[in-house]
Order: C-alpha cells, then structure tokens, then sequence
C-alpha cells in the first residue's frame, strides 16, 4: 500500500506492509493526496519495512538526552546513513530509520507495539523531510506559530521558554487568532516570499493544517521579570532562525541550502526578540508591535 502527502508543496511517499498500523498515523491525514495516473514527483520515497537492517553503521551523531524526550542518533555505514529512534532515554529502539545519501529513499524498520511503529515513522518522516526538502528553500522549524489578519506570527525559543504560552495567550487574548502549528511548522521561500506552512509535526498539541499564510514576523522569547521588544538587524535575525532550524551540519549540501534560505528570511521577514512574562501584557505588546 503507497500513500502519497504533501507538505508545504512538497510531495512524498511511503509504502506500508499490510499489517502496519496505519490508524496510528491519523495526523498524516489532512496532507494525503490522491493523484490520478502515476505517482507524482515526491522529493523521497520511504518503505516500511518488516526485516532489521543488517548492518549497524558507526555512530557520528547522538542527540543530548533529556528525560521524557525522544533520543536520535545517525549513523554511517558504508554506502548510507542511519538513523535510530527511541521514545526517551533509556527506552528500546522504536526504529531504524537507513537512507541514501541523497535523501531520495529510504528504509524503516519498525520495532513494537503500534505507537512505538507509529513513533518511528513519524521520527523517521520529519527527519528525512527535514533534510529533502532544504534544497527547494524550505526551512524544518522549532516554532509555535499563530496566525492573525492573514499572516503568521512565528515564536522561537528554546526548549521550555514559552512558546507555546505565548502562542495561547495570543489564542486567549488576540481576538481572530488560530493555532497553525505549536512545534513543528515549515518555513519556506515561495515566489521570493516567506511563507509558514502547517504540518503532520505538531509536539505534544495536536494541530494539523494543511494550511499556510504569509510570514508577518519572526519572534525569538526569553524568559524575564518584566515584557520588553526589540526589532533585530539582519546577523542578529539571521542567528536567531539559525538555531531553531532543522538540520545536520555534515551534511554539506542541506546546509549550504538552508543557509541561503536563511538569509532570504533575514533580509525579507522582521524578526524581533521579545522578554516576556506569561502573561497577556506580554501577547499584547507583541502583536501591537509586530502586527499593529
């Protein structure tokens, strides 16, 4: 069984064994595509399948670990690349992900009960998404991501400082505003211009939209006793999407990629950090700012 989806204009594929829990992957459903006649031009191609790989590559790359988040390491093998995925630390493998080199296809061995078959090849998609999708300007981010007036508002921030506060406070006070995505949304350079594009990857709040608006701005948040913005120039706007991008910088040419993009969005989207408290002074000072 072969399904086609398509994510921020970008078409894949993946081919499942019968027995594969398909009910599991309902996230997937807003971006499914039935094309007539041949399958259309996917940017990869994934197999389920039921056999372990038989060889284990050597470890270039293991995620920190951090208790109750997933754990991904790749790895190098003699004519691939591999990649394994547990739900946390400590945990059995859940999957295999082996891919070519031009991130074109690749295998998934699926290990478990179906949320752990379902886990993996969630991983497995973002991953390789991630790094097929780079060279047709498209950008994997770490971002919460609401949408008001017909344009979306990106939050960025590391792990735990809010962003998805943020982005309820907007919900809660910001009249005429929507959730487009709350972790993983894509952005990408469309006609010259930056757009941000729902996707089956949304962390622990299920949002999926098969949606996508103009970018009105980018906002970095940190953490503070008080609320206060600030607009940054183009290196500090560049540094700041930089770090909340997906990526994997041995991979010369996804990030050579990604870097272009990066500067598009730089020199095109206003970008602006914003101290914060949790609190709805902190959501209206940020849309006056960069929506008023």
């Amino acid at each position: 069984m072969v399904r086609y989806f398509q994510v921020a204009g970008l078409t894949f594929s993946v081919a499942f064994p019968e027995d594969f829990p398909a009910y599991r992957i309902h996230n997937y459903d807003p971006f499914e595509i039935h094309p007539a006649g041949p399958g259309p031009e996917c940017i990869f191609s994934l197999t389920v399948d039921p056999e372990r790989p038989p060889v284990r590559g050597e470890v270039i790359y293991h995620a920190p670990e951090e208790s109750g988040e997933p754990v991904v390491s790749l790895l190098r093998t003699d004519d691939s690349w591999q990649a394994e995925f547990a739900s946390s630390p400590g945990a059995p493998l859940s999957g295999i992900l082996t891919f070519s080199g031009d991130f074109r296809s690749g295998s998934l061995y699926a290990n478990g009960a179906p949320g752990s078959k379902a886990f993996a090849l969630n991983n497995a998609l973002m991953l390789l998404y991630a790094f097929a999708s780079a060279r047709r300007d498209a950008l994997e981010m770490h971002s919460s991501v609401v949408m008001h007036g017909g344009r979306g508002f990106m939050f960025l921030g590391r792990s735990g400082t809010g962003k998805s506060t943020h982005s309820s406070l907007w919900l809660k006070y910001i009249e005429e505003t929507e959730l487009l995505n709350d972790d993983n949304p894509v952005l990408r350079i469309v006609d010259g211009s930056a757009r941000v594009f729902g996707t089956p990857w949304s962390g622990k709040t299920p949002c999926y939209k098969a949606q996508d608006v103009p970018v009105g701005a980018i906002v970095r948040l940190h953490q503070a006793p008080h609320n206060a913005i600030s607009r940054l120039g183009t290196i500090q706007a560049y540094a700041s999407v930089l770090s909340s991008c997906s990526g994997f910088r041995p991979f010369r040419d996804v990030t050579d990629a990604q870097h272009g993009t990066i500067s598009t969005v730089a020199f095109s989207v206003p970008c602006y950090e914003l101290d914060c408290l949790p609190d709805e002074a902190a959501a209206r000072l940020c849309q006056q700012t960069v929506d008023g």
